[in-house]
Order: C-alpha cells, then structure tokens, then sequence
C-alpha cells in the first residue's frame, strides 16, 4: 500500500547516520542524497531516502523545527534481523525503547525491537515469523 513514506531530522546527519546503520542491518541501503535546491525557503535543505535496490522507500529531509515524534516499523527478515537492527540503532546513537523479544499481544510470533532515532521518533523493526531454531 505505501509507495514510501518521510521523516523529519533537525540534525540531518545524525539522523541519516543513525539509518545508515541501523537499516543496513535489515538489508537495505542509501539509495539516493540531495539538496533543494528549488526550495526558496530553504534551498540548502538536504535529504536522502533509504531502501533496497533501486526504491528509494524511506526519506530523511532537513527541518528546522523539530515535528511532533512520529513510529515507523521496518520489515525483518529474522529475529536474528531484528536483533542486529536493535545493536546497530543503539550503536549508531539511538536510545533503547524496547529490547528484542516477542510481543504476543499483537499476536504469537510477533519478535520486535524498538529504538529512538536522534529526533525523537520510534523506530522499529519486526519480524512476524515462527523462530526457526537456526537464530
């Protein structure tokens, strides 16, 4: 259903620092970086936007007043994932908000981990598999 979807940074590089490496974790990569230009209140605003392969999905844009928080979950492949995904948020200067482990209130597989990003917001990455015995 959603072809990609933003988030707002006040301190652009920590932020997209932050994704770097916590979604190279789940696979995924920078895809592209630019500046507005064509933005007359604000033509040196940078962003970029992550994804697998050749689709841009997830953007990071420069702001200069903070948004309210917003929660993005990412799709992991494994629990093992989403365990790597929880290290490298809280390596790359994200805070703990929920360690990895199932969730079976959502329903009984459900393993996700949650981190805060360097503005604020809840990101998550989850896996909705059976635990395959190899993790």
């Amino acid at each position: 259903m959603i072809d990609h979807l933003s988030t707002y940074a006040t301190n652009y590089v920590a932020t997209k620092t932050f994704y770097e490496q916590a979604l190279a974790a789940l696979g995924h990569s920078l895809q592209i970086e630019l500046v507005a230009e064509w933005n007359p209140a604000f033509p040196t605003q940078r962003m970029c936007a992550f994804g697998p392969e050749g689709k841009p999905a997830f953007w990071v844009i420069e702001v200069k007043q903070a948004y309210t928080p917003r929660h993005v979950a990412f799709s992991a492949a494994s629990r093992a994932a989403v365990q790597a995904f929880h290290q490298a948020a809280l390596a790359s200067g994200g805070s703990d908000n929920g360690k990895p482990g199932l969730r079976p209130l959502y329903h009984e597989h459900y393993f996700g981990a949650f981190a805060i990003d360097p503005d604020g917001n809840n990101v998550e990455a989850v896996c909705h598999l059976p635990e395959t015995g190899r993790e």
